[in-house]
């Protein structure tokens, strides 16, 4: 097994560790389920770069990797949207458009049909982990009441931040599916015209 596909597995075995530290009731968990979660986001950034750069991509780190990613973010917007954090309706839409694309795109690879991300499309999940990230700051350092980040976490209640930060996101990730379907328009009509023949 490469590298890449190591690190891919290892935040997959990440994400039960980092959703039973968000439920547990200690003070300090929260603040080390931000750090799980931005270890886990680190092995997002460099298995690619790894895999890319030491010629080490396969078929089973392409189906592993985007299968990681989308174990780590819809695990974070579900536990999100349990606390009362996050709406489940921006939760459903962000789970439904990772799904479907993911599906349609593994559908369509097994055919021999290769699907193009676009530039917007892989800005998505950066997008998806800041606001996490961001999430997990508040809840994470708002239990500690440091006397300092006092004034961080009245701005960010007061102004309802997160469920801003979530809206986007949501927004952002349903344009992405659109623009997704877009980009790969005339090869995905060529597949079902081909799947009618």
């Amino acid at each position: 097994m490469t590298i890449p596909n190591m690190l891919t597995i290892f935040r997959i075995l990440l994400t039960p560790v980092f959703i039973l530290l968000l439920f547990h009731g200690d003070p300090m968990a929260k603040f080390w389920a931000l750090v799980v979660f931005i270890v886990a986001s680190i092995t997002d950034a460099y298995d690619g770069y790894y895999a890319r750069k030491y010629d080490q991509v396969t078929e089973q780190g392409k189906f592993l990797d985007p299968l990681a990613d989308k174990i780590l973010v819809s695990s974070a917007f579900i536990s999100f949207a349990v606390i009362g954090l996050v709406d489940y309706w921006m939760v459903a839409l962000i789970i439904f458009r990772d799904l479907f694309i993911t599906g349609l795109r593994m559908l369509m690879n097994r055919k021999g049909f290769e699907m193009v991300t676009s530039k917007i499309a892989k800005m998505k999940t950066g997008t998806q982990l800041s606001i996490i990230v961001f999430i997990l700051i508040y809840i994470g350092f708002k239990p500690l009441a440091l006397q300092w980040l006092t004034p961080a976490i009245h701005f960010v209640t007061e102004f309802q931040l997160i469920y801003a930060l979530s809206l986007l996101a949501t927004a952002f990730t349903v344009f992405t599916g659109f623009d997704y379907l877009y980009s790969n328009r005339s090869l995905i009509q060529n597949f079902f015209k081909e799947q009618n023949d």
